[in-house]
């Protein structure tokens, strides 16, 4: 384990995990708490940046919790909590809005797609969380981050907020600029429904992803509805550049089963999509559905899961309120 080294990363607590979060980053981080030292942490204050039921949100955040634990994440080898448990998230995301700059959350193309039409109805939160986004991060010094492509513009943000502090107030290296952690050859999980988006839980049809909790049975027919091709399986990769709900499941195939999108189409080809359904429905069940049973187990013991987020903050505060010291000291707060 690299003892300098320290991974942050931070989830959302929608409910209901789907598969894109686990090819995504659950089992990254899974494979990352083996390498690193881990903080794996729900972001609720991150969540409320839209308005958000508050007894949802909170059985949100535990679901998240046995989510993580589910998939293999080991509270005695990770920091796990949630956020607003460690009021230092919120501190230090104050000051570096003194610190980030107008023009820079500007650019940032998130807001614009998270805000809608009628950005002057959004949240200040939500125009600002980059930089919540930012302290998350700098709070613990992390040096690494795991990031999609869609993260990869407020890492850069966070790197720039950590540069101009320690310049500002005359402390080179005091932040370190944390590194993305992109995995290799990782695919987007796109829609069952739609190729061209990204799966999600905000899409309004459940068939349009993969959800953690769901039996064999809901796999099956969601997969059988995927929209893919009529066309056979060609065998190689440029066939599929106008066909991306048929790429999307080859795609999701290659994760799941581990091998590469090559050795799939060349073992595919020129069968046609309801066999590739068979089997991607096959691996579908017996990786995930465990997975499922385990989350809907973890949830009937809720004060298991809130003693894993007391034990967590517990951990993060006694990092978070030491570099908090010295960040209040090199601000000139007493």
């Amino acid at each position: 384990m690299s003892k300098n080294k320290l991974v942050f990363s931070g989830v959302q607590p929608t409910g209901n995990l789907h598969l894109g979060n686990y090819l995504g980053a659950l089992k990254n981080f899974v494979s990352l708490q083996k390498e690193m030292k881990c903080i794996y942490c729900v972001v609720d204050l991150h969540a409320i940046t839209v308005f958000q039921k508050p007894n949802e949100l909170s059985n949100n955040v535990l679901e998240t919790v046995a989510s993580f634990i589910a998939t293999g994440l080991n509270p005695d080898k990770s920091i796990i909590f949630n956020q607003s448990s460690v009021s230092g998230h919120a501190e230090l995301a104050w000051i570096l809005n003194c610190v980030s700059r107008v023009g820079w959350l500007n650019r940032m193309t998130q807001f614009k797609d998270k805000a809608g039409k009628d950005k002057e109805k959004a949240s200040v939160g939500l125009y600002i969380y980059p930089n919540l986004m930012a302290a998350d991060i700098l709070l613990y010094k992390a040096t690494h981050v795991p990031v999609g492509a869609d993260q990869k513009q407020h890492l850069e943000l966070s790197r720039d907020i950590a540069q101009k502090f320690n310049n500002d107030f005359n402390c080179k290296d005091f932040f370190p600029l944390p590194e993305p952690l992109i995995p290799k050859n990782v695919s987007r999980v796109m829609s069952l429904r739609d190729g061209t988006k990204k799966m999600s839980k905000s899409e309004e049809s459940d068939y349009s992803r993969i959800n953690l909790k769901d039996s064999a049975d809901e796999i099956n027919k969601k997969i059988k509805k995927a929209k893919s091709d009529s066309e056979q399986i060609p065998d190689n990769i440029k066939a599929l550049e106008k066909k991306p709900e048929a790429l999307n499941l080859i795609n999701i195939y290659s994760e799941i089963s581990k091998i590469t999108l090559d050795k799939v189409l060349n073992e595919m080809s020129g069968k046609e999509y309801s066999f590739l359904k068979t089997k991607l429905t096959e691996i579908l069940v017996s990786e995930i559905t465990p997975v499922g049973k385990e989350i809907e187990k973890l949830l009937k013991d809720k004060s298991h899961l809130k003693q894993i987020l007391l034990k967590g903050k517990e951990k993060a505060h006694i990092i978070a309120e030491e570099n908090m010291k010295n960040i209040r000291e090199k601000v000139g707060l007493i």
